[in-house]
């Protein structure tokens, strides 16, 4: 029987410790986690590599937003690249479109090629893109290990079915399940689907320890508190690879 995976992703030292407590199989690691994640600093790089033994993927986006890059923005993801596989990084994660939501193969190319020796992932740019399938097969081409995806919906619960359909036909390829995902929702796919691994960030809200507080200003958007922290929920994880193991 196929192993099952489980990736979870952090953007602090604190979560990526609780996620090697409650058993993940290894990190992703980003910056701003309720941005979407944007491409982790050089010190909270090493800070989680002190800390945890896991494989340590780290995610290359230069900002929020569409993967419609710019060549500034390019050329950024390209030191990137090489600052992390340089720096020990296990894994990168990128992803780049074209305007017309197709894969831009060249520019993955080349950031594949920089990655020398490093596991690629492509991040959740494939679910903005206009054809799966042939996104599938061009990532195979290019060399990708994994594809995170929610299979083109806001959950990977309500992609469900395509996420299945590419796990069918992904060959060599690891279709990593991701957005929305917890201890109900992989209790289904183990029951209906060929997935073998999951992706997430089991986020919950920690009240800050700030006694006086200044109600009414936010340094960035509105929805989010500024006395709020998310962080990763040990029992969560744990719950989840509970599940997981005892299915293998």
């Amino acid at each position: 029987m196929q192993k099952y995976f489980l990736e979870v992703c952090v953007d602090s030292v604190e979560s990526a410790i609780a996620a090697e407590k409650g058993g993940a199989d290894r990190l992703e690691l980003c910056g701003h986690l309720p941005l979407g994640g944007v491409t982790p600093g050089i010190e909270l790089f090493r800070a989680v590599r002190r800390a945890v033994k896991l494989p340590l993927h780290v995610l290359v986006r230069p900002r929020f937003g569409d993967f419609l890059y710019s060549e500034a923005e390019f050329d950024i993801l390209r030191r990137e690249v090489v600052l992390f596989r340089d720096l020990g990084a296990d894994a990168v994660v990128i992803g780049c479109l074209c305007p017309d939501g197709s894969l831009d193969r060249k520019r993955l190319a080349e950031l594949c090629g920089l990655a020398g020796g490093m596991k690629k992932t492509l991040h959740r740019a494939f679910d903005l893109c206009n054809d799966p399938f042939a996104a599938l097969e061009q990532a195979k081409e290019l060399g990708f290990n994994t594809i995170l995806t929610s299979g083109q919906k806001d959950s990977c619960e309500q992609g469900m079915a395509l996420i299945d359909a590419l796990a069918r036909r992904s060959g060599p390829v690891e279709i990593l399940a991701g957005s929305g995902v917890g201890p109900e929702v992989v209790k289904r796919f183990m029951r209906e689907t060929k997935v073998h691994s999951f992706h997430l960030s089991a986020k919950k809200r920690l009240n800050s320890g700030m006694v006086f507080r200044r109600e009414g200003v936010h340094m960035g958007l509105q929805e989010l508190s500024e006395y709020e922290i998310l962080r990763t929920d040990e029992e969560t994880v744990r719950q989840v690879k509970k599940l997981l193991e005892r299915a293998e």
